[in-house]
């Protein structure tokens, strides 16, 4: 203890009296150690935490599959749900839910909530308890039972201030009157969104049939049952049920999966682990740099390291002292790389929306990640000390001492020790900047992706019509083109069209579909989106058919049985001959209206942009058949499509003032927040590519800076001899292209094998593209040129005779 306390005191006094050194090597270990902690952060909240249920690690997830259409996460039934509770043994309990659009009207303005339709079991199955009131009970999840609501903490608070007197109020919910019987949790909200209220859910799908395959379905695993054996058993009892009831469920199997892998899916997991290795790398070169560093400064201590060791210090001390000098360095970085971190978490924070995420991740700098940044600080201040003090402890006492204050410092063993460091730094940086140039490029080819219509100058919005006076299909119709009507009419509006669909914000229906003049085997009919849409839809998103023609205003607003497909149901449904002019109908829709096909469509891509996730077969048919109580309104304006949100909020308040809005967003945001994942990972990894790329050149800087101090006799030697300031220019700056070109090398081998595990990751550009490599390496070759200019500048102004005359 003596001995440590002797050293760190010591340590403490030389690095204040080498204060600059000392602060470039804090300032790069907080800048690696920050970006570290930042990624922690991350893979702490999504990866290490458990979720916030009792037990997690029993829960699982069950879904309906159907492998010979790739169906293998689809939702499941309420009849196979019910047939599933009595015939499977191995769950505990069996919960089920479906999100669902409430509106509270009482309080205030009427505000559209997203929610969901909950079994009776759900949140006991989760484990969640109320934090005031009750759950649900099963004689609350029944149809005919009297309306119960359950809202979360967000609601309660913000239209209720919190009032506990709230239990057993009734509320208005979807125009009729509910009981609140619980509050859950603050920040609350399964599943996966921002679910703010819970309603019972047989009364809603006690009807349903097995076709309807719409639940989100979750079991509690019995102790000691595996997920293989629930899997086995689920499988047999699907297959049952198969038999039981061929038209509906042949071919329809189980899966069971635990609820973590459901929610982190595998894509999910090799993003973030990715990342992960991506400031690792960044570490990797922060610590390569002071290494570089600290064996320059130990080097110009070689002369007092003898004089220690000739006074008695043994080897094990003088490495001891050296190593104690790096860890210092390293716990003083800590804090400063943890203020690092709540910025980075700050910032990603705000890249990425809150919708976005579920309420169960939580990213933040706690006392986990506190601890790991002192950790990872220690082991790097272990890390990057180790060579320095290695090559302390390999003194040649008489040769030192004989040898004035430069020593050994020029020593061959100890330049290619700094220069392997160099080649090591751009080896490493390389990799990192091939990844971000291949995310950052996979960002702008999905930002210039052709979604098959026209984003700009589009607005959209959804309202949503609940209550008596909106019980029929009538009366949403006509109150939907009233609004249309009224928002067509407003200054600079060109077109306006209504649907029960919104390209990338969801809706709309769909099914199987029976096509007049071919014949499927069970349960293979192919399946189609069906949209209901007003006149003028696809004027109003900017797209010309392909064939045929448009709905006219009087079709669009009745049930005439026509329909504009696009073209990859044409494709599907009729290979052979042309579409216009065909029928379908939807199989199990009572009664059989046959559709006519008159227009064919370009394709939208609705589901994402990605080259991986090919169109669905869709028919447009007149608004009636979708006429469902939330609906989708574009506008088309000749400007700023944000400039006619408020008039489109007045037309819609004239028509009716108890109307809730939701969704206010131009198509263009809606568009680019499919891939935002590919924004926040390009800016993040651009982030650490920047870093990395300063963290190089200030390692090449460095080893050149002090190999030009290091050789000022054998520069002014050179040019007594004769040898022109280019001649040394060319001299160092080919030092440092050489060591630059090296460390390529070996970058561009690692880089051909990483990136081909990110593969899956990127969009239109290969793993292997060779604008990003040979791009990359061309800058890193330039940026070592400038690094490598300014010591090769200081090296062209040494005067040969003084030069010679301080040797």
């Amino acid at each position: 203890m003596e001995i440590l306390l002797q050293d760190t005191r010591y340590a403490l006094r030389s690095l204040l009296k080498d204060r600059a050194v000392s602060a470039i090597v804090v300032a790069c270990l907080a800048l690696g150690i920050g970006v570290n902690a930042t990624l922690f952060s991350v893979v702490d909240g999504v990866l290490l935490q458990p979720l916030p249920f009792t037990s997690p690690e029993r829960l699982v997830r069950l879904n309906e599959t159907f492998e010979r259409r790739n169906i293998r996460r689809g939702g499941v039934s309420y009849p196979d749900l019910r047939d599933w509770r009595e015939a499977a043994t191995s769950f505990e309990t069996v919960g089920a839910m479906m999100a669902r659009s409430l509106t509270i009207a009482d309080n205030g303005e009427p505000e559209r909530l997203l929610g969901a339709a909950i079994s009776w079991d759900m949140f006991p199955t989760l484990g969640v308890p109320p934090a005031v009131g009750r759950l649900f009970g099963p004689q609350d999840d029944r149809p005919g039972a009297e309306p119960v609501v359950i809202l979360s903490d967000d609601i309660w608070q913000r239209r209720y201030q919190g009032d506990r007197s709230i239990i057993g109020r009734r509320v208005s919910v979807d125009g009729k009157p509910h009981a609140v019987v619980g509050v859950m949790p603050p920040k609350f909200a399964f599943a996966d969104k921002n679910h703010k209220a819970w309603v019972p859910l047989a009364p809603i799908v006690d009807n349903d049939t097995r076709s309807a395959r719409g639940l989100f379905v979750i079991g509690r695993l019995k102790a000691g049952i595996t997920v293989e054996r629930a899997q086995d058993e689920l499988s047999a009892v699907a297959a049952k049920i198969a038999g039981d009831h061929p038209l509906t469920n042949e071919g329809w199997g189980a899966r069971v999966t635990t609820l973590k892998d459901d929610f982190m899916p595998a894509a999910m997991r090799l993003v973030i682990w990715t990342m992960m290795g991506a400031v690792t790398l960044v570490l990797m070169i922060a610590c390569a740099n002071v290494a570089n560093l600290m064996l320059a400064r130990a080097s110009m201590r070689q002369r007092e390291f003898s004089v220690r060791a000739a006074l008695g210090a043994g080897r094990a001390r003088l490495v001891g002292q050296l190593l104690t000098e790096c860890v210092m360095l390293g716990l003083v970085a800590a804090p400063i790389g943890v203020a690092v971190a709540y910025l980075g978490t700050w910032l990603l924070d705000r890249a990425v929306s809150p919708d976005d995420i579920p309420y169960f991740i939580h990213w933040q700098v706690n006392p986990r990640v506190i601890a790991y940044t002192v950790l990872v600080s220690a082991l790097t201040g272990i890390i990057f000390g180790l060579a320095p003090a290695l090559q302390a402890g390999r003194l040649n006492l008489i040769d030192t001492l004989c040898d004035g204050a430069r020593g050994s410092g020029q020593s061959g063993r100890r330049a290619r020790a700094r220069h392997a460091l160099v080649i090591i730094e751009m080896a490493l940086a390389l990799v990192l900047l091939v990844g971000a140039s291949l995310f950052v490029r996979s960002f702008f080819n999905l930002q210039d992706a052709r979604v098959g219509f026209d984003t700009s100058r589009l607005m959209t919005l959804r309202f949503y019509m609940t209550g008596e006076s909106y019980a029929t299909d009538r009366s949403r119709i006509q109150r939907v083109d009233d609004i249309v009507r009224r928002v067509e009419r407003l200054p600079g509006v060109q077109s306006a069209s209504a649907s029960n669909f919104i390209p990338f914000g969801g809706g709309g229906g769909g099914g199987a579909a029976i096509v007049d003049g071919r014949t499927f085997a069970p349960n293979e009919e192919p399946q189609i989106g069906f949209t209901g849409v007003t006149p003028h839809f696809f004027k109003t998103i900017g797209i010309a058919l392909r064939k045929g023609r448009d709905l006219t205003d009087a079709e669009g607003m009745s049930r005439t049985p026509i329909a504009v497909i696009n073209e990859t149901m044409a494709t599907k449904l009729w290979p052979d001959s042309k579409a216009i002019g065909e029928r379908f109908h939807l199989a199990g829709v009572e009664p059989v209206e046959w559709f006519t096909v008159i227009g064919v469509a370009p394709d939208i891509r609705d589901i994402g942009v990605r080259d991986d996730t090919p169109p669905l077969p869709v028919a447009y048919v007149p608004y009636p058949y979708g006429a469902s109580a939330t609906a989708g309104l574009m506008i088309r304006v000749g400007a700023n499509p944000t400039g006619v949100t408020l008039a489109a909020r007045e037309a819609i308040r004239a028509s009716d003032p108890g109307l809730p809005l939701f969704d206010i967003r131009t198509m263009e945001d809606l568009r680019t927040g499919t891939f935002w994942q590919y924004r926040v990972f390009g800016q993040m990894f651009g982030t650490f590519g920047a870093v990395a790329l300063f963290l190089a050149a200030i390692g090449v800087y460095g080893v050149l800076a002090f190999s030009v101090s290091q050789r000022t006799q054998e520069m002014g030697v050179r040019m007594a001899l004769g040898a022109s300031r280019n001649d040394v220019l060319r001299l160092v700056v080919r030092q440092g292209v050489v060591l630059a070109a090296i460390g390529e090398v070996f970058g561009l081998a690692g880089a051909f094998g990483i990136t081909r595990v990110i593969r899956t990751l990127l969009y239109n550009v290969t793993p292997t593209d060779p604008l990003s490599f040979g791009g990359v390496a061309v800058f890193l070759t330039l940026i070592a040129i400038v690094a490598s200019y300014v010591p090769a500048r200081r090296a062209t102004t040494v005067d040969p005779i003084v030069a010679l005359r301080n040797e």
